[in-house]
């Protein structure tokens, strides 16, 4: 590999956990605020908040989702031809686009609260929570559309600041709002006579910070931009390419970007609000009072989607650094760039995802025990049976990423639509002939990850003649993460004997992250070279170093 490859590569790697990083910090602030949420609205409040937050997700990934991946797939494919007038002028047509259909999407969903929440999720009381949702659609398309020209640009560091930011104004004000409103429904629901008042009302409460948090984000990015506004004009004025695009060209570029990533990125967030709705529909069917399977969608939402949701981050944020990279890879018009781009990009997915899967299994109630206050058996045995879910769900976002990155926009659809009829056939099967309950729609997402995971992997084979090597990227992180598992078990269990309870699952996950990366380096499923592409990666090779992990 040449220097400049060389140099990409560690790029591509530094910024991606970057923005892993900035994931995983994230997404412990969202554990640690969602506690006591779910302590405050219990998980009644937990079932509307969820429903709310459903519909609001399908709505944003219809419209707004996809604008960072498909701004910083055209940017980054001008800036890589030093086309810079070009690229701010992709910018500058995407920023028109999100305001006004987010601005659309924003109004339909406010007024439309009401018959989404009573008639297509039947849940009425989840509708407070829509309306206070729906600014959020146009605030975070603006948002998209700044971090995705950052993105393109190479830059993933004030994506990552802007996460964090979001993420801790999130977690005060929907804490603060579900308190403050939780107690206004108490009493409002005693005089109505109505005690689901008090959690519908808690519930929307903490809708609030995701709003809020989304806008403080958006500050700061516009800040960010403004600063550096001047720095990319003297880009701009060094730009000769002769041939300026028009507007009309760029949108066109747009939609035809955009489309096949909001309808893969759709397919996979309806399948999300498909299960609830389907749910739901059987469970009232079936003759099961509404406020007890709004409770157990409580559950699983507010615990069983929460957990495992913190290593679906880090596959997100490696997929979105990874597409500007890979486009830059494919301007190049050789091969051998863009297979190494892909190696890097699912081994460093699989070398979080296997782990997380694993550690998520071992100790599936302690950690629930130790975030959440209340009875957690059901939770444990939803996070139990679907951590291998984790695995496939990461796969599917890289995947999926790749596709992108190689211009076969429609792929990733078609296998989505696929993995989506298996999936509803299943979930149906499940519910109603065998009536498993809840755990039907925990193995139906296990059954669309992996279909979707299967057909990814063979449309990349058939595009680029890629084949993914297993040694590295599966079964030494596999191996790694078995050793984790087992010796995490057997300390675990010997802790709880002396220390039982919290600080004894605290123990635990240390040994476990210790245990599992000091296997992985001693096996080879990470070099030098890849640890020091990393952020603090010297610091961590030297350390390395005096455990003589490395020679």
């Amino acid at each position: 590999m040449s220097n400049t490859n060389k140099s990409k590569g560690n790029n591509f790697l530094l910024q991606g956990s970057i923005l892993a990083i900035a994931g995983i910090i994230t997404k412990i602030i969202g554990l640690v605020y969602r506690v006591p949420l779910n302590n405050i609205i219990g998980p009644e409040g937990m079932g509307y908040y969820s429903v709310a937050y459903g519909i609001y997700v399908v709505a944003l990934t219809l419209t707004s989702y996809s604008l960072p991946l498909a701004v910083s797939k055209l940017v980054s494919a001008r800036v890589a031809k030093r086309q810079y007038k070009n690229a701010y002028k992709v910018f500058l047509g995407a920023l028109f686009f999100a305001l006004v259909v987010g601005g659309l999407t924003t109004l339909f969903l406010f007024f439309g609260a009401g018959f989404l929440s009573s008639y297509v999720m039947n849940m009425a009381m989840a509708a407070y929570s829509l309306r206070v949702l729906a600014p959020c659609i146009v605030i975070v398309a603006l948002l998209g559309v700044i971090r995705g020209f950052f993105q393109g640009m190479g830059s993933m560091v004030p994506t990552a600041i802007s996460q964090v930011i979001e993420q801790i104004v999130n977690a005060v004000v929907s804490i603060s709002g579900a308190y403050l409103l939780f107690k206004a429904g108490t009493a409002l629901g005693k005089e109505q006579n109505n005690p689901s008042l008090a959690y519908a009302y808690g519930a929307t409460g903490g809708t609030l910070g995701t709003v809020m948090g989304a806008f403080f984000a958006l500050v700061f990015m516009a800040l960010i931009f403004f600063s550096y506004k001047k720095y990319y004009k003297r880009k701009m004025q060094k730009d000769v390419t002769k041939k300026t695009e028009s507007y009309k060209s760029l949108f066109i570029a747009l939609i035809l970007t955009i489309t096949p990533v909001i309808l893969s990125s759709a397919i996979n967030s309806i399948s999300d609000i498909l299960d609830v709705a389907i749910y739901n529909g059987v469970m009232a069917a079936q003759g099961v009072p509404k406020r007890e399977f709004a409770k157990i969608l409580g559950e699983f939402s507010g615990k069983y989607v929460t957990i495992t949701l913190v290593p679906l981050s880090v596959s997100m944020a490696v997929s979105s650094s990874f597409i500007p990279s890979l486009v830059a890879a494919m301007q190049e018009g050789k091969k051998k760039p863009v297979f190494q781009k892909i190696d890097a990009s699912i081994r460093f997915n699989m070398m979080i995802a296997i782990p997380s899967a694993v550690g998520l299994f071992v100790l599936a109630r302690p950690i629930l025990d130790l975030l959440f206050t209340s009875d957690n058996t059901l939770a444990g045995s939803m996070l139990h049976l679907g951590a291998v879910s984790v695995i496939f769900f990461c796969l599917g976002n890289i995947t999926t990423s790749i596709l992108i990155g190689l211009d076969e926009m429609l792929l990733p659809v078609k296998n989505s639509v696929i993995a989506l009829i298996i999936y509803i056939a299943s979930l149906c099967l499940m519910l109603i002939v065998f009536k498993w309950g809840i755990y039907s729609v925990i193995w139906g997402r296990i059954i669309f990850s992996l279909a979707l995971s299967i057909f990814n992997s063979r449309s990349i084979k058939h595009c680029i003649g890629y084949v993914q090597e297993l040694k590295r990227a599966v079964i030494i992180p596999g191996i790694a993460s078995l050793i984790m598992g087992v010796v995490t078990f057997l300390i675990h269990l010997v802790i709880e004997l002396f220390i039982p309870g919290k600080l004894a699952t605290l123990i635990a996950c240390l040994v476990a992250v210790s245990t599992y990366s000091i296997s992985l380096v001693l096996l080879g499923g990470i070099t030098q070279e890849e640890m020091n592409a990393m952020p603090k990666g010297r610091t961590l090779v030297k350390i390395a170093k005096k455990l003589h992990l490395y020679r």
